[in-house]
């Protein structure tokens, strides 16, 4: 008899499939926090990938405490700048804006994303926050491309990352010191934890039915084609249903990586540059990430990382990194 199982191609969990409007990730939901104030996200930029050999340290696995050979992530993760703060209270109709507070000198290159004042005293803006009614707190922080070589921009970008931990106060104190200072890797994260990894996927353009949903291929006696969509829909509604696998943009979509592990944060680049340098990106000159696995995007693409929503089933604690490869990518 004729197989009756026939679940459909792809996932509509991820539609529209849509281009992101932006670069840059946005972040729709935070986890919790139960140590001392910190930042709960932070940027990078993303190098390239290798392999590297590490103790297994899975409990679950069949080579759990042996060697094992494993794809790696390097993530480029100069300093950023925290410019301001913006404060939120709780409402019925959820977090409303109560205000900002920018620091009186920012990096010369802001100005070119957005218009910044001439005269600023943040001192006045302390005062115009009520920091009773305060119920949520968060950092707005820019990237500072020009300390990275294999980026060519030099436009920063801007984006908005939750403090978490300790009491209210606690965090806005937190934020009250860092402001208008640079903050590096080791205020959201040390080696050893999970993180969660959102970034822009690799655009693919306009693309057919196949590519785009991998739905099978048509009998050769179809009579017309063989990478079309085998049929529309039903006769009634009268219309085409957007469950309907069709053609159109694939790939720049956000997506998010969960349960990275933090793997090594190390301060010299040479540690992990191949030689020759990463393809299309080159030498690392800043502190870096290594990350287990891969993560979303191509090479020199903004990937942002953030506490993992999910629980840990790891302990804490830095994995026996053995080796790293630095063999050559493009044959030099």
């Amino acid at each position: 008899m004729v197989d009756t199982h026939h679940p459909r191609r792809g996932s509509m969990g991820y539609s529209p499939r849509k281009r992101a409007k932006s670069t840059v990730p946005k972040i729709r939901s935070w986890p919790e926090w139960d140590g001392e104030p910190k930042l709960q996200a932070f940027p990078g930029y993303k190098a390239g990938m290798s392999h590297a050999f590490v103790v297994d340290y899975r409990r679950e696995s069949t080579t759990s405490g042996q060697e094992i050979r494993i794809p790696i992530t390097i993530v480029e993760v100069p300093p950023a700048k925290v410019c301001g703060l913006r404060f939120y209270q709780e409402t019925h109709e959820g977090l409303k804006t109560m205000g900002d507070v920018w620091a009186s000198k920012v990096d010369d290159s802001l100005k070119k994303r957005l218009p910044i004042p001439n005269q600023y005293k943040t001192s006045e803006m302390w005062k115009k926050i009520d920091e009773d009614l305060v119920d949520e707190v968060r950092a707005i922080i820019h990237t500072q491309p020009k300390l990275v070589s294999g980026i060519p921009k030099k436009v920063p970008e801007i984006m908005e990352f939750r403090i978490g931990g300790g009491t209210i106060q606690e965090r806005i104190d937190f934020g009250r010191d860092i402001l208008g200072k640079d903050v590096e890797y080791e205020k959201f994260c040390e080696a050893g934890r999970m993180v969660d990894v959102s970034a822009i996927t690799k655009g693919k353009g306009f693309q057919g039915h196949v590519k785009r949903w991998g739905v099978k291929l048509l009998r050769h006696k179809n009579s017309k084609s063989i990478r079309n969509v085998g049929t529309t829909g039903v006769f009634r509604p009268g219309y085409t249903r957007p469950t309907v696998p069709q053609a159109g943009q694939t790939g720049y979509h956000q997506r998010t990586e969960l349960n990275k592990r933090v793997l090594k944060v190390g301060e010299d680049g040479e540690e992990v540059t191949p030689d020759g340098g990463f393809v299309n990106y080159g030498v690392i000159n800043n502190k870096y990430v290594v990350l287990h696995g891969s993560i979303p995007g191509p090479t020199k693409r903004l990937s942002i990382m953030r506490d993992s929503v999910r629980d840990d089933r790891y302990d804490v604690h830095e994995p026996n990194l053995t080796y790293i490869s630095t063999e050559s990518n493009q044959g030099v």
